[in-house]
């Protein structure tokens, strides 16, 4: 039973620090989560998708993306493309200004964020290295218990996902001001454009 724990705990710790990091999808859900657009739709998408992808990593997926380095390129390409063309939205937003009113029918946002954070997540070649290959060969020493460490990482990616995009309505208050909110989009604009610009760098 201890060592049990202690392989959750290590994929626990292992999934959270590379996932709190600021990045294209963190700033994604953030955004989300003070508009309260589609939260619970994103949070779902972006925590199950790391699973899948931390159960393909474990599986030993990581030889195969190892092996195919075009099918990387490809991802990275595609990838660099959306969060470019995303980063002109996001600085068009803070220039003209925005707030939390929602724009637009309720049903066309949930749909724009839901296929939104399934690109921010599978069309992002950081996440394959992070989840299937990192994570993949570090759960792989821990041996039999590898998949206890997949769990502990799985269950990292939810609870910070769930505090990212439900604990953003904290922060409410501050974005009622039209500046707070230049602000946040110029920063999702930057973190868009300099994500963008490293994968198309790497292509």
């Amino acid at each position: 039973m201890g060592n049990t724990l202690t392989a959750a705990a290590a994929g626990f710790g292992t999934g959270m620090s590379l996932i709190v990091a600021i990045g294209a999808q963190n700033a994604f859900v953030l955004r989300q989560g003070i508009r309260r657009e589609a939260v619970l739709s994103v949070v779902a998408i972006c925590a199950l998708s790391d699973a899948v992808l931390i159960v393909c990593g474990v599986g030993g997926l990581g030889a195969l993306v190892t092996a195919w380095p075009a099918a990387l390129t490809a991802v990275r390409v595609v990838g660099a493309g959306f969060l470019l063309c995303y980063a002109v939205i996001a600085a068009r937003r803070a220039f003209r200004g925005s707030s939390l009113e929602g724009g637009g029918p309720a049903v066309r946002s949930r749909r724009r964020a839901v296929l939104s954070a399934l690109a921010m997540t599978w069309l992002n070649p950081h996440v394959y290295l992070d989840t299937v290959l990192l994570l993949g060969s570090i759960a792989a020493t821990h041996g039999t218990l590898r998949w206890q460490f997949a769990l502990g990482a799985g269950l990292a990616s939810l609870c910070w996902f769930a505090a990212l995009g439900f604990g953003a309505r904290l922060l409410v208050g501050f974005f009622r001001r039209a500046s707070s909110w230049r602000v946040l989009d110029a920063l999702v604009a930057t973190t868009m454009l300099v994500t963008g610009l490293s994968l198309a760098a790497g292509a």
